[in-house]
């Protein structure tokens, strides 16, 4: 215990690499493998976890992340709490990573799920998107067959020609599915208002993040018959009054606003203004996604599949059945102390 009385905790940071059953492509990137950093706080012998990976496009990996920690290790050992790390610590995957290892350690100490610190009811399973990869439509449309049980399916979409023959390739697949599509940042005004057509014929219900960051003004006085969902858009609180009458609904994801305090601070503004909720993922394994299963709970539109596309995964694991995603508190949150 330290001269203020608050209990010292042990840090240990690491970093991890899960590696993909395939390559995976989205606008400007493949993806072979995730790295994430992986944060254990220890209070005698109660131990709290978090994962985090960052945000690739703001230049946010493992390797700056694990800096982060290390720089802050006496502030964070001292005894830091959930609330100390928002003035301390940017947003981004370090913050997320230790916010979520003091969620779990707080369930621990306290004797309390971290549904019941969160103010939330006992959860309930989760509709999730099963993520289908840029690739050539007969490759995509495979792999959305592939995902038998799935009941709702993301495609990511690229900056080419191809994107109206993938969209119809996976929908004459898929007849069955919700669906919506992901550009991240690839689409011009022009590409999209081609495409649009195509999107309405297939039934899409979303398009998530058709312009770059920036380009916000892009949407004014755009024709929208389907919903719009900001992701790379709208990184915490601060951004969300820009979005407002530009988009429907806001991608939160725990990696850009830095951990689940702000995202659920996050969840709550945005209802106020209006927004539909949708919670993402940066991928990772099952550790990263049951705080994001927390957010979940509030939202109209889940995207929680990351562990899908990793050759192993995390024992306990996020549980994927008839379509959805169910994190029992074993992997995170739970109130029972864990023997260090």
């Amino acid at each position: 215990m330290n001269s203020n009385g608050q209990v010292r905790l042990q840090l240990q940071a690491n970093i991890e690499k899960w590696p993909t059953k395939a390559p995976f492509h989205i606008t400007g990137y493949t993806f072979n493998d995730f790295e994430t950093l992986v944060v254990t706080l220890r209070d005698g012998n109660l131990i709290g976890r978090g994962e985090g990976l960052g945000v690739y496009y703001k230049h946010d990996t493992p390797t700056s992340m694990l800096a982060q920690i290390e720089g802050l290790r006496s502030t964070i050992e001292a005894g830091v709490t959930r609330q100390d790390l928002q003035p301390l610590m940017p947003a981004g995957g370090a913050r997320n990573a230790l916010d979520c290892a003091l969620w779990d350690l707080e369930a621990k100490r306290r004797g309390k799920s971290v549904w019941e610190l969160a103010g939330q009811r006992a959860p309930t399973p989760l509709l999730t998107t099963f993520t289908v990869g840029a690739e050539a439509p007969e490759v995509m449309a495979e792999r959305a067959t592939g995902y038998a049980d799935a009941r709702a399916i993301k495609l990511k979409l690229t900056d080419d020609d191809l994107n109206a023959q993938r969209v119809l390739a996976v929908r004459a697949a898929r007849p069955d599915v919700w669906l919506m599509v992901d550009a991240n940042q690839g689409f011009t005004r022009e590409t999209f208002a081609r495409l649009l057509p195509t999107l309405v014929e297939a039934r899409v219900d979303v398009v998530e993040q058709p312009f770059p960051i920036g380009s916000e003004a892009w949407l004014d006085g755009l024709e929208r018959p389907i919903r719009i969902a900001a992701d790379e858009s709208v990184q915490d609180r601060s951004d969300l009054q820009k979005m407002v009458g530009r988009v429907d609904i806001i991608n939160i994801k725990l990696d850009k606003c830095g951990g689940l305090t702000e995202a659920l601070a996050l969840a709550d503004e945005a209802r106020k203004l209006g927004f539909e909720l949708m919670v993402g993922n940066m991928s990772g394994s099952s550790l990263a996604m049951a705080p994001a299963f927390v957010v979940g709970q509030l939202c109209n539109v889940v995207d929680l599949d990351g562990p899908v596309f990793l050759t192993r995964d995390r024992t306990p694991a996020a549980d994927y059945e008839d379509g959805k995603i169910w994190c029992p508190e074993t992997l995170w949150g739970s109130p029972q102390p864990e023997v260090a």
